[in-house]
């Protein structure tokens, strides 16, 4: 049985909270942002919100609120070595333009996020130089209207992609740093 700790909050959960918020940004931007500033060694403190935005006047989120969840959530499962990170996105349920969308907006929001934390100075190993580019390129990406199944499979595989990048930008430049801290 899955730690229900461990879980996202739902995604219309986190989206009701940005709006009550005046966020201005998607759930799924957010937590792309989230997932960037945390990657590149951002620090997970009350003010994360206004860190991750780039917004020194965003209010700091409520305790127990679907985004201070969220925070908690993706930073365990980000350190988690069992690669049990999941991405906030649109289900399945929905149309394959909000669900790729939503994936570039992710993307959108990791790739802010990372510059912000990682700064200028990033330390990155070959693969994590590419993982960057290709998230920067998905970035920019549009979402079409329609689509067939192989266009469904492979935004199944971008995901995945999405998914691995993200942690293995992660541990270049957190676990990475942990582990050299460790040893000296």
């Amino acid at each position: 049985m899955t730690d229900p700790s461990s879980e996202l909050p739902d995604l219309a959960d986190v989206e009701s909270d940005a709006r009550a918020m005046s966020l201005g940004v998607s759930a799924s931007e957010l937590h792309g942002g989230l997932c960037g500033w945390l990657a590149g060694g951002g620090a997970l403190k009350p003010d994360w919100l206004a860190a991750v935005l780039a917004d020194p006047s965003a209010p700091t989120p409520a305790e127990g609120s679907a985004l201070q969840r969220l925070a908690g959530v993706t930073a365990g499962q980000l350190g988690d070595r069992s690669f049990g990170f999941d991405l906030l996105l649109p289900g399945s349920d929905t149309s394959l333009a909000t669900r790729s969308g939503a994936l570039f907006e992710w993307c959108h929001g990791f790739v802010g996020a990372f510059g912000l934390a990682v700064g200028a100075q990033a330390s990155l190993s070959d693969e994590g130089q590419e993982a960057l580019a290709d998230l920067a390129r998905l970035a920019r990406a549009q979402a079409q209207e329609d689509g067939d199944d192989s266009d469904e499979e492979a935004l199944v595989e971008i995901e995945e992609f999405v998914r691995v990048a993200a942690l293995l930008l992660h541990g270049d430049c957190v676990l990475a740093t942990q582990h050299r801290q460790r040893l000296n």
